[in-house]
């Protein structure tokens, strides 16, 4: 079964630090761009972090600085880590692969998608 699985998630205190993994099976990121999206709670999918194959990244402004990926293309797999957590990155976060070299941060421009992993940040 091709899939990509999430792990990482928990509940952690503003400020505290997360590593959210991304494991691909029966699945290679070969030449396309992997990413991190997520969503809380009655709100639309987001664009989080973006990495190429050449490692070219793309991430947003949300999270600029305090949040990073990086990607091993010889195991499939990714990562995301998650610094200085805010109660607002409280959501559910979503690795995928993309149709694509270059990073994009719109949904429809990947094409397989992991379960997700929830992160909760308190106050």
């Amino acid at each position: 079964q091709v899939q990509l699985e999430e792990s990482g998630g928990g509940l952690v205190q503003a400020g505290d630090s997360l590593r959210l993994s991304c494991v691909a099976t029966r699945l290679s990121f070969g030449d396309s761009a992997v990413a991190w999206f997520r969503q809380a709670t009655g709100q639309d999918r987001e664009f989080v972090f973006c990495i190429n194959p050449s490692g070219v990244i793309r991430y947003a402004d949300s999270v600029k600085g305090r949040f990073t990926a990086s990607r091993d293309n010889a195991e499939d797999t990714m990562y995301l880590q998650l610094d200085r957590l805010k109660p607002e990155d409280t959501a559910v976060y979503y690795c995928a692969r993309a149709r694509t070299f270059d990073c994009r941060t719109q949904p429809n421009d990947y094409d397989y998608w992991g379960q997700g992993t929830q992160v909760t940040v308190s106050p």
